[in-house]
């Protein structure tokens, strides 16, 4: 579930164990509550239950295309329609659900805010970036193991923190998506998708999670999408 508490501050590289997480990071890691195949040929990404928004779909039939997601596993996180699509390695769509994001509009992180408290963060500061991001599960503070979407800027896909004040499961079942906008960055995601479906296929080697911009074209936060159907006319005429 996108970042609630996203202050998981001063993440240095790799996904290591932390052996020491700066204040406001405990709140992220309680949002954890949790206690490949290699891709075939380039294919369509299978439909899922809900129908996607034209630019998750697009996203979605860029990576299966052109096999961007590396023989990894990959969620697709739709901030305009606030879902998620998960797919396996081959690009088949394995399922979806609500997503709770950023409470701020916007595709970029406020550099910097990877070391900051929760106290720190002002209300224009709580976005969930755009982008294609390498994720691999890592622990942070409790000994809570998340998903680390962007660990520099502390932004991990987990579920609902226990003990949240904004009603968020509340939030994450209306029908509407504008409440679904309370998170400090971070995403949240349903307790069944995340332990029945991202955990058993990221925990061995991780895998990508592309991030659909607010703002931004879709070209410039994934500037391969632009050129892949001359890609694609270029292979069908051979």
């Amino acid at each position: 579930m996108i970042n609630v508490f996203p202050a998981l501050a001063g993440f240095g590289a790799g996904f290591a164990l932390l052996a020491a997480v700066p204040v406001g990071a405990a709140e992220a890691a309680r949002a954890a509550d949790t206690k490949s195949e290699v891709p075939a040929e380039a294919v369509k990404a299978e439909a899922v239950a809900v129908e996607r928004s034209e630019d998750a779909t697009r996203v979605a039939n860029w990576i299966a295309s052109s096999g961007d997601n590396r023989s990894l596993p990959y969620v697709i996180v739709d901030k305009k329609a606030a879902r998620a699509y998960l797919f396996s390695a081959k690009g088949k769509a394995l399922s979806d659900a609500p997503v709770l994001i950023g409470v701020a509009l916007g595709d970029d992180a406020t550099p910097g805010i990877g070391s900051k408290s929760l106290s720190e963060i002002g209300p224009a500061e709580r976005t969930t970036p755009a982008g294609r991001f390498l994720a691999k599960f890592g622990i942070a503070a409790g000994n809570n193991k998340v998903l680390w979407v962007d660990y520099a800027t502390s932004v991990a896909l987990h579920t609902i923190p226990v003990g949240n004040k904004e009603k968020r499961r509340e939030r994450m079942l209306s029908k509407t998506i504008e409440d679904n906008r309370i998170t400090f960055g971070c995403i949240n995601v349903p307790k069944v998708f995340y332990n029945k479906g991202v955990v058993p296929l990221f925990q061995k080697k991780g895998g990508y999670v592309y991030v659909t911009p607010d703002i931004k074209p879709l070209e410039e936060v994934f500037p391969r999408l632009r050129v892949q159907p001359f890609l694609d006319a270029a292979a069908a005429a051979n």
